[in-house]
């Protein structure tokens, strides 16, 4: 089993920056790869980006250049994000994958506005 806590998130400014956190507890051994996802107001949840224990790293096409993900331990994740629009507007998920399973965080909200 896994929890996992996210922090960071709030309000910013559109071209402004943000960072999240996540820290997984629990049976952390099994972690394979550990990532970000999104969900905006009336859309699907989406992958943001996703590193592996190779420190492979994934990232949407939309925020590639502007965001960056980075593994810091076996079990904590960062997303450093900048140039921040209002299209990155949303609810911002931890996702880690185990062996045949998965886990989400409960989510923290990102707002970019004026």
């Amino acid at each position: 089993q896994l929890q996992l806590v996210e922090s960071g998130g709030g309000l910013v400014q559109p071209g402004g920056s943000l960072s999240l956190s996540c820290a997984a507890s629990g049976s952390v051994f099994s972690i394979n790869a550990m990532g970000w996802y999104r969900q905006a107001p009336g859309k699907q949840r989406e992958l943001v980006a996703d590193i592996d224990r190779a420190g492979s790293t994934k990232y949407a096409r939309s925020v590639k250049g502007r965001f960056t993900i980075s593994r810091d331990n076996a079990n904590t994740v960062s997303l450093q994000m900048n140039t921040l629009k209002s299209e990155d507007t949303a609810v911002y998920y931890c996702h880690v994958f185990v062996p045949f399973n998965q886990y989400w965080g409960k989510g923290t909200l990102v707002t970019v506005s004026s």
